[in-house]
């Protein structure tokens, strides 16, 4: 276990450095949203910012490595997307409706075609 406790020692002391860069307007994600994640692309020199829209069906909090993994289905496939929550690759999360789920991951949506990959909305949670 001595190198776990070395990484940690390190990513802490990385953290500590990183405070500033770290993302702050990020809004509050849960599992079963629905969010529009614009990711920055560099073509040919030029940068834009690509929208890419689904469920969020995982979430892994861990500091600076937090990521958030984003379900979409693209003529018939599904799509999955993890994304580094404090990336500078992120340009901005915007969060189009709430989902009511009663678990902590949504892997079952991968076998799931159609309406029954549909998640109940959420009202008590502001947008």
């Amino acid at each position: 276990m001595k190198g776990v406790e070395i990484i940690r020692e390190i990513e802490r002391e990385e953290i500590e450095k990183l405070k500033t860069e770290l993302k702050k307007e990020l809004p509050e994600i849960h599992v079963g949203d629905t969010i529009k994640v614009g990711v920055k692309i560099i073509e040919s020199g030029k940068e834009r910012i690509q929208p890419y829209e689904g469920t969020v069906i995982a979430k892994r909090n861990g500091g600076i490595n937090e990521t958030i993994t984003v379900r979409r289905v693209f003529q018939g496939v599904g799509v999955e997307r993890v994304f580094l929550l404090h990336s500078p690759r992120l340009a901005n999360i915007k969060i189009i409706r709430r989902g009511k789920v009663r678990r902590a991951k949504l892997y079952y949506l991968r076998d799931r075609v159609g309406k029954a990959t549909r998640i109940k909305q959420r009202f008590d949670r502001t947008l």
